[in-house]
């Protein structure tokens, strides 16, 4: 015990010289007739450093955000990490922070680099920027002041819509200032990692500009008037982990039928969408370019009855999409002119379904497989076509088979028929199966006698309108099967 009061007694000791002398050294380093205050001798610096060195004399005691006063010229960071707070952001909320938070982004940009990433684009070395845990507010777009950027992170917190917000603005902006060099990518490497943004019903959350090789990771955007996540032009945007909806809830809202908005929007090629839950908008996932990758998505953004879509797959004639292992929970898909579409290891629940919509008139290159979709047992199929425009024309190789249907009408391109026979002709329907009307590419047919020394010939006679029509050389009783496929192509 008297150790203890020893030790406490000349860490008091010490911690009253500290202050003593650094009183006076603020009290006579000034020059004489000085109007400006230098950084170091800012006196809410002088507090920082007061903290810095009690952390030390008590390396467990935990300093609260709101013990950080905001200094007017914070130094620059040596470790690579900038926090907000040192530059005058409120984590309370109580203050507006748009401009300490872009004074940080500023200074982090700012530094030299170390060589470069794409042509164009400098490499900051993984420098961050720190929301620190806290919650802010802005009133207009946290942007880069500079195109040309890459290995930066932002970090850690929430930013909030002020009532003054701008109402199509986003409140992270990685678009470039109109004073931007014209290469081919804008930014590289940038990571926007836990984070919320309440946008507040003023806008978006996170848009995208050509750039390449984007993480948005472990986020949760809501209260978005606009769209949750904009992604334009560029390559390799890559959203994970991450939660959003316009408005809070968890299914069964009273109001979901008013739901507005788009929760994120594809506009550009070669990104993925990962283990993401969409839970209150419009359309859960708009896609207007190439080649993305789509799984482990969770979409009840708005039913179908409400006239809400899960994914809408808008590129006409190049879809080049696909869809896997994701959850549509009462909402569905819709492709139009889909050209290389793969839907596969899906689960559509509450009557959800998938809508082929005509354009052009072209579908090909369709894999719609080991699905399953569960229903009431309204009469709904699984796969729908909407010629509302103009009818299919141009079919390619399209496979819809092997799915596994409970309470809903099943739909395909393949199908399997028997039937008995007693006669010397049969037809089996298969309206009630396949997709498209009056088309059937492909017949295998055979049958089976209940007289064993009979050996009769068959002949295919007609195949129009979905129906099979076979005849026999001779009156038959047995059992006829027929397989059909419309999704074969005839070779040259």
């Amino acid at each position: 015990m008297g150790m203890l009061r020893c030790d406490n007694n000349m860490v008091a000791l010490v911690l009253s010289c500290f202050i003593i002398i650094n009183h006076v050294f603020i009290a006579n380093s000034k020059p004489v007739g000085s109007l400006i205050d230098l950084p170091a001798h800012d006196h809410h610096f002088q507090i920082r450093k007061l903290h810095e060195f009690k952390s030390k004399l008590f390396p467990r005691e935990q300093v609260s955000l709101s013990s950080f006063s905001s200094p007017s010229s914070p130094a620059r960071s040596s470790s690579g990490v900038y926090s907000v707070i040192e530059y005058g952001a409120d984590p309370m909320g109580k203050t507006d922070s748009t401009d300490a938070i872009l004074a940080a982004i500023s200074d982090a940009v700012s530094i030299a680099g170390d060589g470069f990433l794409m042509e164009g684009i400098t490499n900051l070395g993984g420098v961050r920027i720190s929301l620190e845990g806290g919650i802010y507010k802005i009133s207009r777009p946290i942007k880069l002041p500079v195109a040309g950027r890459g290995n930066v992170m932002i970090f850690g917190g929430t930013l909030k819509a002020y009532d003054n917000f701008t109402t199509d603005g986003y409140l992270l902006d990685l678009s470039p200032p109109s004073s931007s060099t014209n290469h081919d990518y804008n930014y590289e490497f940038v990571t926007l990692r836990d984070l919320m943004l309440d946008c507040n019903f003023k806008g978006g959350g996170i848009r995208i500009v050509n750039a390449l090789r984007t993480s948005i990771d472990n986020c949760y955007i809501a209260h978005f008037t606009t769209t949750g996540i904009l992604v334009q032009r560029g390559h390799e945007t890559y959203i994970r982990n991450s939660f959003l909806g316009q408005h809070i809830t968890a299914g069964g809202d009273p109001n979901e039928r008013n739901f507005t908005g788009t929760a994120i929007d594809l506009q550009g090629n070669d990104n993925a969408i990962t283990d993401v839950v969409i839970f209150s908008a419009q359309v859960g996932i708009m896609v207007s370019g190439q080649a993305n990758m789509i799984t482990g998505v969770h979409c009840y953004n708005k039913a179908n009855g409400f006239g809400g879509t899960g994914i809408y797959i808008k590129v006409p004639g190049i879809t080049q999409t696909r869809i896997v292992n994701s959850y549509f929970d009462y909402t569905g898909i819709v492709v139009e002119d889909p050209v290389q579409l793969h839907v596969s290891g899906c689960f559509f629940l509450g009557d959800a379904f998938i809508v082929l919509k005509s354009v052009r008139g072209v579908v090909d290159g369709i894999n719609i497989v080991n699905n399953m979709f569960h229903g009431s047992n309204k009469g709904v199929d699984i796969v729908q076509l909407d010629q509302t425009r103009k009818e299919f024309n141009e079919i390619g190789r399209v496979m819809v088979d092997y799915n596994v249907v409970n309470g809903m009408n099943m739909k395909a391109t393949v199908a399997n028929g028997v039937t008995r026979v007693n006669g010397s002709s049969w037809t089996i329907d298969f309206n009630k199966i396949l997709l498209f009307p009056r088309r059937i590419k492909f017949v295998q047919h055979s049958l089976m006698s209940n007289t064993s020394d009979m050996f009769p010939k068959t002949i295919l006679r007609n195949i129009s309108n979905n129906q099979v029509f076979i005849e026999s050389d001779v009156t038959v009783e047995g059992s006829a099967s027929v397989t059909v496929d419309q999704g074969l192509t005839m070779s040259s």
